[in-house]
C-alpha cells in the first residue's frame, strides 16, 4: 500500500529571512547591515558634534584683545594684539597664593589696610598679578583713606575692563584686567582731579615694578 506524505512533511528548508508581523521579510544580512549603518551613523554625529564644541573652546581660547605694552621702566609702547589668557581654576590655583585667587578670579576682596601697596609711595607701575599686564602708576596714585591702593585713572584703558556689579546689594563698576579677566577692584566717581575717578584696587592683584 503506498503512503502518501503530506505536503506538510516535507523538511523545513533552511532560510536567511527574517520575519515581523505584518512587515514584509527582510534577510539577515539586510537587517545587519541597516543596524550597523545607523551604529556608524550615530558615531559619525557623535564625533563631530564633539569636534564641534572642541571648536567652540580653542575659537575662546584663542581670543585676540588690543592691549598697550609697557618696558619696566615705564616707558609707553605702541598697542598690539595678543591672545587672551583663558585658564582653569586649577590652574590659576597653582599659579597665585590663596587670597589672590580668592579675589581675581572669584572677586573677593582683601581685608583694608593690610595689602602691600596700600600705602606704597615709591616710583614705579603696578602690572596685573595673573598676566603681567601693566595696569596703574604710580603717577596717577593718591592716599584715599580707603586702606586699598588708589589712582585716578589706568595706565592705558585699553588694558582694563569696567563691567557692572550688583553683588553684595550694592550698584558699582568692577574693574578687571582686559587680558586675562582677572579681576582687580571697583572704581568710584569720587576721585580727585583731573578725572575725578577713583580706581579702588586689591593690592594682592597687582604685582609692583619699581622704576629704576
Amino acid at each position: 500500500m503506498a503512503i502518501q506524505r503530506h505536503a506538510d512533511s516535507r523538511p523545513a528548508q533552511v532560510t536567511d529571512q527574517i520575519k515581523f508581523d505584518g512587515v514584509p521579510s527582510i534577510s539577515r544580512r539586510a537587517f545587519l547591515m541597516t543596524v550597523a549603518s545607523l551604529i556608524g551613523g550615530y558615531a559619525w554625529w557623535s564625533m563631530r558634534r564633539t569636534e564641534a564644541a572642541s571648536s567652540v573652546t580653542q575659537g575662546s581660547a584663542q581670543q585676540r584683545v588690543l592691549v598697550v605694552p609697557f618696558l619696566d621702566n615705564g616707558t609707553r609702547q605702541p598697542p598690539i594684539e595678543v591672545s587672551k589668557i583663558i585658564k582653569s581654576d586649577s590652574d590659576w590655583q597653582s599659579q597665585l597664593s590663596g587670597l589672590a585667587f580668592t579675589v581675581t578670579r572669584k572677586a573677593g576682596t582683601e581685608i583694608p589696610y593690610t595689602g602691600a601697596y596700600w600705602n606704597l609711595h615709591e616710583k614705579g607701575m603696578y602690572r596685573c598679578i595673573c598676566c603681567e599686564t601693566a595696569l596703574f602708576s604710580s603717577d596717577t596714585k593718591f592716599d584715599s583713606g580707603t586702606g586699598w591702593p588708589s589712582f585716578w585713572q589706568p595706565i592705558a584703558e585699553e588694558n582694563i575692563e569696567k563691567s557692572g556689579d550688583r553683588s553684595f546689594g550694592m550698584i558699582r563698576t568692577a574693574v578687571s584686567c582686559k587680558r586675562c579677566d582677572a579681576h582687580l577692584g571697583h572704581v568710584f566717581d569720587d576721585g580727585p582731579k583731573p578725572t575725578g575717578l577713583r580706581y579702588c584696587i586689591n593690592s594682592v592683584a597687582l604685582r609692583f615694578v619699581k622704576f629704576a
